[in-house]
């Protein structure tokens, strides 16, 4: 398993994000505020997605190096990191490779979690 220690800063954050349950919202994909908890899951779970796909291309791209179409200077190497960016939100937005599907799960079953948690301790 990848240690938070090994990923950007952003990926680590959203890392331990899903590790606590709190996946913050990114402000690097702006999309329509969302309305509920459910609605705001799935947002997160995109973003996490999208970070993901992201690193993944960032290094695919960054390995073809001078052999790719745009060669490898310092300013296509600015273009190319912010078309890896859309590119990224752009497939997870159009369902991805699936972990955006997983991570929507997982964060609905830990809220209903938290939620039975804190209704047995108002109980008591």
């Amino acid at each position: 398993m990848t240690s938070a220690t090994s990923l950007p800063a952003a990926g680590a954050m959203l890392l331990d994000g899903a590790r606590t349950g709190t996946l913050p919202s990114s402000s690097v994909m702006p999309h329509k505020a969302p309305q509920t908890s459910a609605e705001k899951a799935w947002s997160q779970a995109q973003d996490f997605e999208a970070m993901f796909l992201n690193s993944m291309m960032q290094t695919m791209f960054t390995s073809i190096g001078e052999d790719g179409p745009l060669g490898n200077s310092q300013s296509t190497g600015v273009w190319r990191s912010m078309l890896v960016d859309e590119y990224s939100k752009n497939f997870a937005k159009a369902g991805g490779i699936g972990l955006a599907k997983h991570v929507y799960s997982t964060l609905l079953s830990q809220q209903e979690a938290r939620s039975a948690a804190q209704t047995k301790t108002s109980i008591q």
